[in-house]
């Protein structure tokens, strides 16, 4: 005897196709409605939908940039060497948290030029989507919409700022970071410390969860710059400053700029301005910016020149950042001709 099959009337065949288009509509509902929602908006974007999505996408991040460390899983791999020869990183932390963040903007805002610092070879794709929802704490200070152009965003995306210190078991200094530039001008910036669940947020205009300190020592300043370059940025502070500057240094652009701001712990580094001499990534420095702009602060190269986030991810120029200071009179400090031998 023949071994006996399984037929389906065509009755049966068209219940079966629509049972897995039901399958496949309930997987993905969320991005196809996105998407269409995103069709209808056109060219244009709100900049404080952008802010509430950006926190929530560097929350999302840090999520898993803490469990992966928490469960010492970081599967450690080496990605290259940076422009001064030391050797780049590349852990299970910063792999999964760009998937979470890069994923969750890019389905809720397909349209918009998303940069981050990793990228994924396998391909793994994430069907969050952001709920539209703008939290009672981003209302009650962006107290209205503001749209752009949707062509006129770039959005910076770093998703474990810090790796060789995560790798360390250097906890404070790890962070996640979004920004949002319009025109190449920084004007959202998001930093999240995902060991301790602090969030400092800022809209360049409209205001920020974050203030900067009351006083600041323009006598005796108290410079944060790279670990990985402490000594030769002492050298080149001492020349441009004075031997009274004090350095401190620490790990992640994010914390440096944190530690210009009201401390989230009162644990972390406290400095007046934060120096780097060497090439730097503008995923780095974005977010950081934004948040000093918003406050009144400044992020510059260490000419004084402004940093264009379009195009290219480099930033060659080194950085300065201050708040509460005389950012021109550290400039003409730090650019003088007889300070260049000390860098």
């Amino acid at each position: 005897m023949a071994p006996m099959g399984i037929r389906l009337s065509p009755l049966g065949i068209v219940v079966f196709c629509l049972l897995g288009l039901g399958v496949i509509y309930h997987l993905y509902s969320g991005v196809i409605s996105n998407r269409i929602a995103a069709f209808k908006q056109g060219d244009i974007v709100d900049l404080r939908d952008l802010l509430a999505i950006s926190v929530e996408a560097a929350v999302l991040g840090g999520k898993e940039v803490k469990r992966i460390r928490d469960d010492n899983e970081l599967e450690e791999r080496s990605k290259g060497k940076t422009k001064e020869g030391a050797n780049e990183k590349l852990t299970l932390g910063d792999l999964n948290s760009h998937r979470k963040m890069f994923n969750l903007i890019k389905n809720t805002f397909p349209y918009l030029q998303v940069n981050s610092e990793e990228h994924d070879d396998e391909g793994v794709q994430e069907t969050s989507v952001w709920n539209r929802v703008i939290p009672n704490d981003i209302r009650a200070v962006v107290t209205s919409s503001k749209e752009v152009p949707a062509g006129s965003v770039t959005v910076w995306i770093d998703p474990l700022d810090a790796t060789q210190e995560y790798t360390e078991n250097l906890r404070q200094y790890v962070t996640t970071m979004v920004c949002v530039a319009v025109n190449g001008d920084p004007v959202i910036g998001v930093i999240h410390k995902p060991f301790t669940g602090y969030t400092a947020w800022a809209m360049v205009g409209s205001g920020s969860n974050v203030a900067a300190r009351d006083s600041y020592n323009e006598k005796a300043l108290q410079v944060i710059v790279s670990r990985s370059h402490a000594g030769k940025v002492k050298e080149f502070v001492a020349a441009a400053l004075g031997n009274d500057t004090v350095v401190i240094p620490a790990g992640g652009a994010g914390y440096k700029v944190l530690s210009l701001l009201n401390p989230s712990d009162e644990k972390d580094d406290k400095a007046d301005i934060y120096i780097h001499t060497t090439f730097i990534k503008k995923w780095d420095i974005c977010a950081g910016n934004a948040i000093l702009k918003a406050l009144g602060g400044h992020m510059t190269t260490l000419k004084g020149e402004e940093i264009d986030y379009r195009g290219s991810p480099a930033n060659s120029g080194g950085l300065l950042a201050s708040i509460n200071t005389d950012h021109e009179a550290l400039v003409e400090k730090l650019s003088s001709p007889d300070k260049e031998k000390g860098r």
